[in-house]
């Protein structure tokens, strides 16, 4: 018996390995603010007057905080309604809705 599929097998598997090693970790997936998604205290920054940064938005869904999300994906997100009905919706830039009473 030759060693040379024996060698190719090891060759293939060595390859196969450094190809994997140098490949990387994927690609980061594209990210965008979204404001009026965001849980009360769970915003990522920015969440208007009487807020200074992340963890600070008062309310749920609070208009003038936002969150980072996917890429393409703020102005379709499923967000529940509001106490009186009103649809809401995510929006890239702020909202003056939901904001915490004064």
């Amino acid at each position: 018996m030759t060693s040379h599929p024996k060698n190719l097998i090891i060759a293939g598997a060595l390859a196969a390995g450094l190809a994997a090693h140098f490949a990387g970790p994927a690609q980061a997936q594209e990210m965008e603010k979204c404001f009026g998604v965001a849980l009360a205290g769970q915003n990522d920054c920015a969440a208007g007057a009487g807020t200074t940064c992340a963890g600070t938005s008062k309310v749920d869904y609070q208009g003038n905080s936002w969150k980072m999300v996917p890429a393409g994906t703020c102005l379709t997100m499923e967000l529940p309604a509001s106490a009186d009905g009103v649809a809401r919706t995510g929006a890239m830039e702020a909202l003056e809705r939901d904001l915490p009473a004064a």
